[in-house]
């Protein structure tokens, strides 16, 4: 299926999502069953995200063989002209203490750029997907970032993890705070950045992510409309990179407060 026009391939990988967030859901209710261990400070992994990632992987393979796969469990195997770019269960501190804030996302990347993003909130079944130049949806329907002017309209998703350093984020809380903003943390970057693709949130902004967390919801914020960082600059795929996301006026007020600008 490689040669699929892109509104086919989104379609296949909308259902690969809901596929993989059905899975998870029924682990997630079942959660206290599930054998846990620690990467890192404040980062769990379950059996369950790495049996969600080996369906997705392997859905994958069968619809789009000869394409390549990084995930955030299973690591990286390059291959073709196409590369996905999957996070099984975004927000697995969320998905293991029973919070409703976690998701599934995936990305294809093809000549360094972002082709395809899904991500799919199995808790409230609610499913944003869109392709370059082809707009961004909710469950089907167009969506658009926020029509916001400045930081007393709206909220801003601020995400971080200990790959950062306290200071750089406590920095962003503090400015945003003082230019009269709100803030908002989902423990999700998908979800945050979906979320401000569709208006809830007027921008997302952390230090560093990971690409599995990021690329879906940064093609997302783009097709609703919003502007977004460049991403996968200076091997952004593999090393991850910071994440500015907004509505259009939003963007550099962000940036600035940030002092990335």
């Amino acid at each position: 299926m490689p040669s699929l026009d892109p509104d086919l391939r989104l379609a296949a990988a909308s259902a690969v999502a809901r596929e993989a967030g059905a899975l998870a859901l029924r682990r997630f209710r079942a959660r206290d069953r599930l054998a846990i261990e620690r990467k890192g400070l404040q980062d769990l992994v379950s059996e369950a995200d790495r049996e969600v990632e080996a369906a997705i992987r392997g859905r994958l393979a069968a619809l789009f063989p000869g394409e390549g796969f990084l995930g955030e469990e299973g690591g990286h195997a390059p291959a073709g002209a196409a590369t996905w770019v999957v996070d099984p269960i975004d927000g697995t501190w969320c998905f293991l203490n029973g919070i409703a804030s976690w998701c599934v996302s995936l990305a294809c990347v093809r000549g360094g750029r972002i082709e395809l993003g899904v991500v799919y909130d199995p808790c409230a079944d609610e499913l944003f997907a869109a392709r370059a130049g082809g707009g961004a949806t909710l469950d089907g329907l167009p969506i658009r970032v926020a029509e916001a002017r400045s930081l007393a309209d709206g909220t801003v998703s601020v995400g971080f993890s200990h790959r950062s350093r306290p200071h750089e984020v406590a920095s962003i809380f503090g400015r945003l705070l003082e230019a009269g903003g709100m803030y908002h943390r989902h423990g999700s970057g998908a979800l945050g950045l979906a979320w401000t693709a569709c208006g809830r949130l007027i921008g997302y902004v952390e230090p560093h992510m990971n690409s599995w967390d990021a690329l879906a919801g940064l093609l997302l914020v783009e097709e609703a409309g919003g502007r977004v960082a460049d991403f996968l600059a200076g091997d952004g795929l593999l090393r991850g990179n910071r994440v500015l996301a907004a509505a259009p006026a939003i963007f550099p007020i962000l940036e600035e407060l940030a002092g990335w600008r």
